[in-house]
């Protein structure tokens, strides 16, 4: 097992100086989001965490974990990290590909069968029967080429998620429960499930944002043979030593868990997912590696550490320096951008210069970005404004901890992106 912080964060804390930081700058940082998203009631707490040049150089904890309780953020707060868990389902199945027991330009029905004749969404308005537990029916055409594996880890394969709002598809998503934030059914039923509808769009057409993850958690399971959380309890977080990361709380941690909150639209909060009834509280029959995991500050750190440091931390190797680089390479087709090629009214990256890699986005043109940062990082977030990014040139993983939805309600992602490189004194580049 890899060396974690038996003594908590604060006690590994170095001074920033000491990796090339700026005290001061980073300051700044806790200032502003105490200013601008605490007092101002947008957030109840938050948790930013600065790692460079091999030690933790910023670990700020504001506000409330639970501010109807009170209960102050801490450094062992447990986070629905919702789309975070995105990249770990992407590195764990990069472990199978590694192993040579399944390859990225695969076919997805060779190991799903009944969807070898999915079909292309065509338009017009789909025929959606009487009864409530009709499976609406559509119009469809070919697809120009087969979904392929690589489709599934980069967001091209033609799927969707149902709250993106805007075509038919995801209206037949959001009536048949596939992919909402409250999981319902099973992995097995979101497969068939989904069997039953065509694709927004024909794979390597477009990106979008959609349950491709959730797809690859299942293509884990049954090429493995073992339980999705099993396969991550045992290759990812028990070498990791990352204790308090699943998909549920047990009862002795549910003190730990956050509240979670949404954005009432004018400024303020509201409750949105108590932690005393929270669903997360009870094993989940859907297990989504889409966004179905729970995390803290000091776990995630453990997997960004293991990314920064090539794939492996300590004794643990997850992957290969060559996988890794793999993963973190553009993959959308002719080397685009997500901007040119999104289809998507929802997405954890909207930056101009950023393409997309085997599980997370990656920074192609910092320039076009009109952001700081280097060339090949690459980051993802979550739906309650979680987020990380690692940034490989300079030595740095920042991980940012909070609880309110949706990730879109404030620009807080490109601001902590300014205010950390801000705090740079000493550049590797």
């Amino acid at each position: 097992m890899s060396t974690s912080f038996p003594n908590g964060l604060s006690a590994a804390l170095a001074s920033p100086e000491s990796a090339g930081m700026s005290a001061s700058a980073l300051r700044r940082l806790d200032d502003h989001l105490k200013r601008n998203y605490i007092d101002s009631g947008r957030f109840a707490g938050t948790h930013t965490l600065v790692w460079r040049r091999g030690r933790i150089v910023h670990s700020a904890l504001q506000g409330f974990a639970d501010a109807e309780r009170k209960a102050p953020m801490r450094e062992d707060t447990i986070f629905r990290i919702y789309s975070m868990t995105k990249p770990i389902t992407s590195v764990a199945f990069m472990m199978l590909v590694e192993e040579a027991r399944v390859a990225l330009d695969e076919p997805v029905h060779k190991y799903i069968p009944e969807w070898r004749s999915l079909g292309v969404y065509v338009g017009g308005v789909p025929q959606l029967g009487a009864a409530s537990d009709a499976v609406p029916t559509f119009i469809t055409k070919p697809v120009q080429r087969p979904m392929q594996i690589v489709d599934l880890l980069r967001h091209t394969s033609g799927l969707t998620y149902g709250f993106q709002n805007r075509t038919s598809v995801d209206a037949a998503y959001r009536k048949m429960n596939i992919g909402e934030i409250e999981k319902s059914g099973t992995m097995r039923s979101m497969i068939e499930g989904l069997a039953k509808l065509p694709l927004d769009f024909s794979p390597g057409e477009a990106w979008n944002y959609s349950v491709s993850t959730d797809v690859l958690a299942y293509l884990v399971e049954i090429i493995s043979g073992m339980p999705f959380e099993q396969f991550l309890k045992q290759r990812i977080f028990e070498p990791l030593g990352m204790t308090d990361t699943a998909f549920h709380v047990p009862a002795d941690k549910a003190h730990r868990l956050a509240a979670c909150y949404a954005a009432d639209g004018k400024g303020g909060k509201v409750l949105q997912d108590a932690p005393q009834s929270s669903s997360f509280l009870e094993p989940p029959s859907f297990v989504s590696g889409g966004g179905g995991l729970v995390s803290t500050t000091a776990d995630y750190l453990q997997f960004c550490r293991a990314l920064l440091n090539r794939g492996a931390l300590g004794d643990a190797r997850l992957i290969s320096p060559k996988t890794l680089a793999l993963m973190a390479t553009n993959h959308l087709p002719g080397n685009r951008s997500l901007p040119e090629m999104t289809r998507s009214l929802f997405s954890e990256a909207t930056f101009d210069g950023v393409g997309f890699g085997l599980g997370f986005a990656v920074t192609m043109a910092p320039p076009r970005t009109l952001l700081p940062g280097s060339a090949g990082e690459f980051f993802w977030g979550g739906a309650a404004n979680t987020a990380f990014w690692i940034d490989p040139a300079e030595d740095l993983a920042v991980i940012f901890m909070a609880q309110l939805l949706p990730s879109a309600a404030y620009p807080v992602r490109r601001e902590l992106r300014t205010l950390v490189y801000s705090a740079i004194t000493e550049s590797n580049l």
